[in-house]
């Protein structure tokens, strides 16, 4: 393992002095699931690895505030999908989160981490697209919120500047009835990256929010407004159309390791049927 020094603040503040100071030659720990991975077969080579986990400012925890579900940036994924609240009213990431890796991994796992990490397979980050949800992110300017939507560029890159740290990802708590679920495919269970992953959403306006990944370099969020997709009734000639619209962006590698371009837009079709019908299921309140 390449040789890097050791931080570990005990503030946000301190957090971003040390981030600010060394730039790109930072990393940060928080589980680090993906970053140990990394530092021990060499693609990552930090001169200083900034430790967040005993900055109380971070969590962990979770908590509702001004109709918002906030998730801190050091909740592991078992305390995310264990969550009432969190399977309640955000069934998919739920969903998403109890299926990250193993058991081991999901107690050390962070949802900030998830998505700041930008792989294109990151279970959460379907979930997190249709159920609207921002990044906390503090910098030498302040603190910025805005979409997750936003925050990926493609595999490993983010629109994160290098002095900036997540502090918390936060999902607007639903005003009205609301159907989700969340959908992957591996080569076999458990710690496997998904070939596919994906999570729909379906409120009682008709409207479907589907997002998908692994099959392109970042994840994608599409909306259907039409009502075709949240009908239940719909026959296969008017939902087959709006599915192939929503799926027009699917580009998937064709050196991947894990399957074929052509199986994964078949099994990407095949989950977005599958996950609608539960999402329509749960909506119905089945």
């Amino acid at each position: 393992m390449h040789t890097f020094a050791y931080a570990r603040p005990a503030t946000v503040a301190e957090a971003l002095a040390i981030l600010a100071e060394h730039g790109p030659d930072a990393r940060v720990l928080a589980g680090g699931t993906d970053l140990v991975i990394r530092l021990r077969d060499g693609s990552l080579r930090p001169r200083v690895v900034v430790d967040i986990k005993r900055i109380a400012e971070l969590g962990p925890g979770i908590r509702v505030a001004d109709g918002r579900l906030v998730i801190a940036a050091t909740t592991v994924m078992a305390e995310i999908a264990a969550d009432e609240r969190v399977r309640r009213d955000f069934t998919a990431l739920a969903e998403a989160a109890a299926v990250v890796g193993s058991v081991q991994i999901r107690n050390r796992a962070t949802l900030a981490g998830n998505v700041c990490n930008a792989s294109p397979a990151a279970d959460t980050a379907p979930s997190l697209l249709v159920y609207g949800a921002e990044v906390v992110a503090a910098g030498p300017a302040g603190v910025r919120r805005f979409p997750v939507d936003d925050l990926f560029v493609r595999s490993g890159v983010t629109t994160l500047a290098p002095a900036e740290l997540v502090t918390a990802i936060e999902l607007p708590i639903p005003a009205g009835r609301l159907g989700a679920a969340h959908a992957r495919r591996t080569r076999r269970r458990g710690h496997d990256l998904a070939s596919v992953t994906l999570a729909v959403a379906v409120d009682a306006a008709g409207v479907t929010r589907l997002a998908y990944g692994s099959v392109g370099p970042r994840p994608v969020l599409v909306v259907d407004e039409s009502g075709v997709l949240a009908d239940a009734a719909a026959p296969d000639a008017a939902t087959a159309p709006a599915f192939e619209r929503l799926f027009a962006a699917a580009s998937p590698s064709p050196r991947s390791m894990r399957a074929g371009p052509e199986y994964r837009l078949a099994m990407l079709r095949v989950l977005g049927g599958r996950a609608l019908r539960t999402a329509i299921a749960r909506l119905a309140g089945e």
